[in-house]
């Protein structure tokens, strides 16, 4: 694989899901007449259906991390090299505000405008360290048992996610950084995005150690299994 070709997926694909994110929340807005409901159903399901698509078309190019939390992880696991690793992070943090700025210029707001939206206390940040590790578990246990279902598993947990989670699952450092620049209905505080950030990365380490455990007994149930003749 290309790390140049990689770079510009993991631009691609991270700019556009943070546009998004941001966008399908301002067009909810705008068409829910109010009913917060409706907004975040519109919301997730923008989301879970672009991260279809762009782990579908871009993860044979760059894996499709689109995430920190995930780059990290694979880096723990040995699957790519340091340097990798870090170029992948730093387009992502780019990529994610590229597309924030990107949402607010489709729909004729401010480019910049710091968050407002207050996300903070223990049930958020615990909802975020559930929603990393599940997104990890997800992953990687898919990896293992079903690889080419990878697109539909991630839209489907990101899209669950969003509603069993007080947080609404950002699960993603760069998406938190970014959203910090959003007055919008996907926004956060500056002021919060540290707390998200610990989270993520405290659930990022869970998701590891419970796939960890889970793998190894998967591994042997699989060996004990009749090798069909």
């Amino acid at each position: 694989m290309s790390l140049r070709r990689g770079l510009i997926a993991e631009f691609v694909g991270t700019a556009l899901l943070l546009a998004t994110v941001v966008g399908s929340g301002v067009m909810g807005v705008a068409l829910a007449d109010g009913n917060d409901a409706v907004v975040l159903l519109a919301n997730a399901a923008a989301t879970a259906g672009i991260l279809y698509v762009l782990i579908s078309v871009l993860g044979p190019i760059s894996g499709a991390h689109f995430n920190p939390a995930v780059t990290l992880a694979m880096r723990v696991r040995g699957e790519i090299g340091s340097a990798q690793a870090a170029a992948y992070v730093l387009v992502q943090a780019v990529a994610a505000i590229a597309g924030v700025l990107l949402a607010h210029a489709m729909f004729d707001l401010p480019l910049v405008q710091p968050g407002t939206h207050a996300r903070t206390g223990v049930a958020q940040w615990l909802s975020e360290a559930v929603a990393t590790a599940g997104l990890l578990l997800t992953i990687l246990l898919g990896l293992r048992h079903r690889p080419a279902a990878i697109p539909a598993l991630v839209a489907s947990y990101i899209f669950a996610a969003y509603w069993f989670t007080a947080s609404t699952s950002f699960a993603n450092p760069a998406v938190t950084l970014a959203r910090a620049l959003t007055q919008t209905f996907a926004g956060i505080r500056p002021v919060d995005v540290p707390g998200f950030v610990l989270a993520q990365g405290a659930g990022m380490l869970a998701g590891l150690v419970l796939a960890a455990w889970l793998l190894p007994a998967a591994d042997a149930a699989r060996d004990a299994e009749p090798t069909p003749r």
